[in-house]
């Protein structure tokens, strides 16, 4: 497989993923907006744009944040590199160079939702931000479900699926950010209604229930995003998934030099760190450190693979 087709499979798994992982965080947002802490926060909107990383670029075309400017340049501005029609419409991008070796349904379902997204307007989420952000979400997931049911096995589909996978952790990690930033001093009660949020955002609620039962803890929600093992969406999970499709990319021997071992390397020291995490790693204040370094390692390792995988001239993957 040529370097450029293997980094336009990863970057498609990349967008794809990142662009339902916004509008969860979107969601998010949404989900409690009703608290009355969160009401009287004059920057519940820039914190948005700060869980996004966006910040510098959103000042550049605005002087405040409110929400039509906010939800509009997160969400349709294509000048906006991250935002959720920039990141559809470069998966697309990605996508039709590979129509060829992908099947059919790929490029029909991106394609598809590049042109809706196309169309939208600020007007159409201002009227129901909830639906519209549910429609973007049954949109990818709708990608996922014809990628993982007709793709073959093959390193096709592990740099898509290492792409999607990298990209879930970081994001779980960003959406915990921003909830835990945000409820500095306040209540445990309240600390707990804003992870509720977050777990009903992820579709992680019920799930939650089983291992917890009635357990009221913001602790307990922490552990269950970011050390479970079973839930598709903590951070632990895609780091073993992730972890899993990088070491089972079918490289030629003779081809696998330094870069792809510091890949395997940093990929298992992230799984190994939440192997072996414990409570009280992520209890209080020391949370925020820990998301931190979590997130420190994530774009650590998508570097590592760009030399690894992409940027190696002659390289047979």
């Amino acid at each position: 497989m040529l370097n450029r087709n293997a980094e336009s499979l990863f970057w498609i798994g990349r967008y794809m993923e990142r662009a339902e992982n916004h509008a969860r965080l979107i969601d998010v947002h949404y989900h409690i907006q009703q608290e009355k802490d969160f009401l009287e926060d004059g920057h519940k909107w820039s914190r948005l744009i700060d869980a996004l990383g966006a910040r510098n670029e959103y000042l550049q075309q605005f002087e405040s944040f409110c929400e039509p400017d906010v939800l509009s340049f997160i969400t349709l501005d294509l000048g906006n590199a991250n935002s959720l029609y920039s990141c559809v419409h470069h998966a697309r991008n990605n996508l039709r160079t590979l129509r060829q070796q992908l099947p059919s349904e790929l490029w029909d379902i991106v394609n598809s939702f590049n042109l809706w997204l196309g169309e939208r307007s600020v007007a159409d989420i201002m009227k129901s931000p909830h639906q519209f952000y549910q429609q973007i979400k049954e949109r990818a997931a709708t990608f996922l479900g014809a990628e993982e049911s007709v793709m073959l096995r093959g390193n096709e589909w592990r740099f898509i699926e290492s792409g999607r996978f990298l990209e879930r952790a970081e994001n779980t990690v960003r959406i915990l950010q921003s909830v835990t930033s945000s409820c500095e001093g306040k209540e445990p009660s309240a600390v707990y209604t804003q992870l509720q949020a977050v777990l009903k955002s992820v579709s992680g609620y019920q799930a939650f229930r089983k291992f917890f039962a009635d357990a009221v803890s913001p602790e307990c929600i922490l552990e269950f995003l970011i050390t479970n093992i079973s839930f598709p969406r903590s951070i632990r999970y895609s780091a073993h998934q992730l972890e899993e499709h990088l070491a089972n990319i079918e490289i030629d021997f003779s081809d696998r030099g330094e870069g792809y071992e510091r890949v395997i390397r940093q990929a298992g020291k992230i799984r190994a760190e939440l192997d072996y995490m414990e409570k009280e790693d992520i209890a209080g204040h020391v949370v925020d450190q820990v998301l931190e370094s979590l997130k420190s390692s994530c774009q650590k390792l998508g570097r590592t693979m760009e030399v690894a995988f992409f940027r190696q001239e002659g390289v047979k993957i």
